[in-house]
């Protein structure tokens, strides 16, 4: 089960270096290889597409989209010449590589790359504001700016499969988006099924059954710091809940295009959000923060499960960690770098907030206020107001100018709030009081 050691971390108390997992394409087995520019033949029977290759695929809109071959695997079947392929769809994210079968390429179109590069990763985000709205909610996401080239080529090139195709988490089955580091034993497992409450994740069903009969939890396993409604939010701590931690990163990084994954759960508190009903508490989103950072970090990482995106849980999230930061009487700020999708999310956070307080304060409001006002870092607040328009510097100082029929105008494009956190509900002591 899922309770089990983690890979060793590094000497040094970094990141743990997961295995690598799988190694190189099947053997040719006699299958004819296709890797040069042009057109099979007529007749060309057990055609082998080269890792590399660049082709037209069948997506589920059942129209044709450019693909790159990643991988390739013999599928287990009396014919030897039985190939699937694991393909990148050059314009989307990588969340959506998938392996396809033989009959679902445009042999036409193929082509080959031999020389392989780094791919642009805005070649893999051309998406329209709508599907970057639709995907912004449901996950923010660590980006990869700080990594050179060969750090990237690397990440990607142990990453570029994903290990695990779904999970069973409570009532729903979900398919993964990302390469998860599980321990080596589950490598031979397309599916996982996690309980819902302790996170504890098998490789069989009736593994699952066996222990939701013995399992005694009924919500994560931590205090309960806030109830509205059917809305609770839990506090973990990661030192004293380590395995739970544990399985919540193995868990998250399906869905999270991380560098690494940290093991070192001890230094992190997680906050997780749920709905409950007579049966228990089901996760339906988190967030975690260290304990402790220089940099007035008020948030590691968020993540939203895909079955409850669309409903202001994302946004829920970003508003709950400010609420928290303003009870300890601190300015806070997400931990850099943000990705494209992390930035669109919190600026339209950051936007919504500040020009509702610019709206009845007329701004006639410094940053200096409005920080302490909101806990959002000036730095954060600057930026944004600098990205509408909003802000002038005259004399050596900042200066906020904003017309209403402006602010108006801005706050119809930001969207909807969400969820909103009623702080009455909210019971809480901060982490440097417990104790």
């Amino acid at each position: 089960m899922g309770s089990m050691e983690p890979p060793r971390a590094e000497a040094n108390g970094g990141p743990a270096v997961p295995a690598c997992n799988g190694g190189g394409p099947p053997a040719n087995g006699g299958d004819l290889p296709y890797g040069k520019r042009g057109k099979p033949g007529p007749g060309v029977v057990g055609l082998l597409l080269e890792v590399g290759t660049r082709v037209m695929c069948r997506w589920r809109d059942q129209k044709l989209h450019p693909v790159k071959v990643i991988e390739r695997r013999k599928v287990q079947s009396s014919t030897s010449s039985d190939y699937e392929y694991y393909v990148h769809y050059t314009e989307f994210n990588r969340r959506l590589d998938e392996w396809v079968k033989l009959e679902q390429l445009d042999l036409d179109s193929v082509e080959t790359d031999i020389d392989e590069k780094v791919e642009d990763k805005a070649t893999s985000l051309k998406m329209t504001r709508h599907q970057k709205r639709k995907i912004d909610e449901t996950h923010v996401e660590a980006g990869h700016e700080e990594l050179d080239a060969a750090s990237l080529r690397e990440h990607e090139e142990f990453t570029k499969v994903k290990n695990i195709a779904k999970i069973e988490l409570g009532r729903y089955e979900i398919d993964t988006w990302y390469f998860s580091p599980f321990p080596p034993e589950y490598n031979d497992s397309v599916k996982l099924y996690f309980c819902e409450f302790c996170l504890n994740f098998m490789k069989r069903k009736e593994q699952l059954q066996r222990h939701m009969r013995k399992c005694d939890l009924k919500h994560p396993p931590g205090d309960e710091i806030y109830r509205n409604g059917t809305l609770s939010m839990f506090e973990v701590d990661g030192k004293k809940n380590k395995v739970y931690g544990q399985n919540l990163c193995y868990l998250a990084k399906l869905f999270l295009d991380h560098k690494t994954l940290y093991y070192d759960v001890d230094l992190f508190l997680f906050y997780i959000l749920c709905e409950c009903d007579d049966r228990g508490c089901h996760m339906v989103g988190y967030f975690s923060k260290e304990k402790h950072s220089e940099e007035s970090y008020n948030l590691a990482c968020i993540l939203t499960l895909p079955p409850y995106q669309r409903k202001g849980y994302g946004k829920f999230l970003i508003a709950f960690s400010y609420e928290l930061s303003k009870k300890e009487g601190k300015v806070g700020t997400p931990e850099r770098p943000l990705s494209d999708l992390g930035l669109l999310s919190y600026r339209g956070y950051w936007t919504r907030v500040l020009l509702e307080i610019l709206k009845k304060h007329k701004s006639n409001i410094s940053i200096k206020e409005l920080s302490d006002m909101t806990a959002i870092k000036a730095d954060d607040i600057l930026s944004t107001l600098q990205s509408l328009d909003l802000i002038q510097y005259r004399k050596g100082q900042h200066a906020i100018c904003a017309d209403p029929k402006v602010l108006d105008r801005h706050l119809k494009a930001a969207g909807r709030g969400g969820l909103e956190v009623d702080v009455s509900k909210l019971i809480w002591t901060p982490y440097k009081e417990q104790g």
